[in-house]
């Protein structure tokens, strides 16, 4: 199947344009291709809009939720434990190269809109479908900028001085806010339904992205309009088996609405080092699921651990569950990847074992999403696509835009019930008919919190609805276990406190260099 991403190519096409010229005075520039050598064919637009796709998120979005309640940084001495703690400023690099990666993409995306219209083509409809593909990825960017920073510039063609650089001002999030509605609407009518190549962006991506902006800006109304549209489309439907959502056997299935697309040894990832426990093969396991994280699935028959009447076993924590716990985490008693039994209990001699070493789990938990027995012979060489956007959320768009709309209706209920029930892998009970708002608000957010767990949505969406303060701080808690007397025990990260400090951390500071560099940016609140 083919895959859109041959930046192979693209950097050899460029390293030959670089060596081409017999005057070495006469250089091309080192940070785009020079439009004397470039921008001439089909294949050469083609090839641009494609080195735009890299800069979507890949394996790295996870660390979005490594940041909030769900997830733990298993190296807290990196940035991301940084963060965790509060201790981070305008300085910590991982706010400056998240920063720097971002405007990287958007100044690729402005450079290909420049200059695709120089391409000679006698096939318009090839050249328009690609100029919106890029600028549905320049809007994806900016939704990221937005909901990290807030006010941030809004850089539309690009910038080739210094004088240029250092006259940017932030724009108001109203303002680019609009500016990403605007080019989403506008990339909707030219795009196809379907591409040829899969991965390319479609009219579902670009409507999906519109409804998943339109929720971050909590215009409710419009949100579960813009994410009916979706439904209204009649392509997307949910894949029928939640344990194999995120193998390689469900690629490009039909609940997939926007992806990354990788492949082995020409465009890969290395999701399994990344995120896969230390016993295969010494992967990272660079962040691993909290105990908040795995008491937030319900019992099979839908009550809460906590629910006295619902079953839960302190001594089997981890059975009659909802069945997205273990196809997302890898619990004690799971089958690994290579076939051994997931053990991390202090005193299990296992390598997964708690406190064995600072590379393996220190909650006893491991993230099983994307983490494949195929990839087990090279770690670090995989090819499984990354998910951005899936129906799933699309429904939980439409259900929470209603609810919070006060268009409270049966149609609320089929979209949350159809995720718990539509899969032949996960049935559980129906949400109750006749429940409140607040209710209703409690459902939806709950099954946000599950169903796209290790997605890169948490953070977000913990922003959005105000409750970062209250859901992520505290200390890190994992896997409760008996120890050598019989005594339950539950780890507790008692070094390490989450911080969250709501007069200031819901927005990042701007990088401080940036600041340096040009005076006109100003700081976000509390930095």
């Amino acid at each position: 199947m083919k895959k859109i991403l041959y930046l192979t190519t693209l950097a050899f096409l460029v390293s030959i344009f670089s060596g081409c010229k017999e005057n070495l005075l006469e250089t091309v520039p080192t940070d785009r291709i020079s439009t004397d050598i470039y921008w001439k064919t089909e294949k050469d637009a083609t090839y641009a809009a494609n080195s735009v796709y890299r800069y979507l998120n890949g394996v790295t979005i996870v660390d979005y939720d490594g940041l909030t309640d769900i997830l733990h940084s298993n190296i807290p001495f990196y940035d991301n434990g940084t963060i965790e703690r509060g201790d981070f400023n305008s300085n910590t690099p991982k706010i400056y190269d998240q920063w720097v990666l971002l405007y990287k993409g958007i100044r690729a995306a402005n450079n290909f809109l420049e200059n695709a219209d120089l391409v000679t083509s006698t096939n318009p409809t090839l050249i328009n479908n690609l100029k919106s593909e890029v600028r549905v990825i320049r809007a994806y960017l900016y939704v990221n900028l937005l909901m990290l920073w807030g006010d941030v510039p809004l850089v539309t063609k690009t910038i080739n001085t210094i004088s240029e650089g250092q006259s940017v001002t932030r724009n108001t999030t109203a303002e680019i806010w609009a500016f990403i509605s605007t080019e989403l609407d506008a990339s909707a009518t030219i795009l196809p339904l379907t591409q040829t190549e899969k991965g390319r962006i479609t009219k579902g991506a670009a409507l999906a992205l519109k409804a998943r902006a339109l929720l971050y800006q909590s215009k409710w109304a419009e949100a579960a309009a813009a994410a009916k549209s979706v439904m209204d489309l009649n392509k997307y439907s949910l894949y029928p088996k939640y344990e194999d959502l995120f193998s390689t056997v469900a690629e490009n299935n039909a609940e997939v609405i926007l992806d990354k697309q990788f492949i082995k040894d020409i465009y890969s990832n290395n999701a399994f080092q990344y995120l896969g426990p230390y016993s295969q093969k010494n992967a990272n396991c660079t962040f691993v699921p909290t105990k908040k994280m795995v008491d937030s699935y319900t019992m099979a028959n839908g009550k809460s651990i906590t629910d006295p009447n619902s079953g839960f076993d302190k001594e089997n924590p981890y059975e009659n569950r909802d069945p997205r716990l273990k196809f997302s985490v890898f619990v004690k008693g799971s089958k690994l990847p290579d076939g051994k039994i997931y053990d991390p209990t202090p005193g299990s001699k296992t390598l997964d074992e708690v406190g064995s070493t600072y590379l393996a789990t220190v909650l006893g938990f491991n993230m099983k999403k994307y983490v494949n027995a195929d990839d087990l012979a090279n770690i670090s060489n995989c090819g499984i696509n990354i998910i951005l956007i899936r129906y799933a959320e699309i429904l939980l768009t439409y259900a929470e835009g209603k609810i919070e709309s006060d268009q409270i209706d049966q149609s609320v209920y089929d979209a949350i019930n159809s995720i718990r029930q539509g899969r032949s892998d996960v049935k559980l009970p129906l949400i109750d008919s006749g429940l409140s708002k607040s209710e209703l608000r409690a459902v939806v957010r709950s099954e946000r919190k599950v169903e796209l767990a290790f997605e890169g949505l948490r953070l977000f969406d913990l922003r959005r609805w105000k409750t970062a303060e209250t859901e992520i701080p505290g200390f890190v808690e994992g896997m409760t276990y008996k120890n050598t007397s019989g005594t339950l025990v539950t780890i507790k990260l008692d070094g390490f406190l989450k911080v969250f400090d709501p007069a200031k951390h819901y927005l990042w500071p701007i990088p401080k260099k940036e600041i340096d560099l040009n005076s006109n940016l100003k700081q976000n609140s509390g930095w």
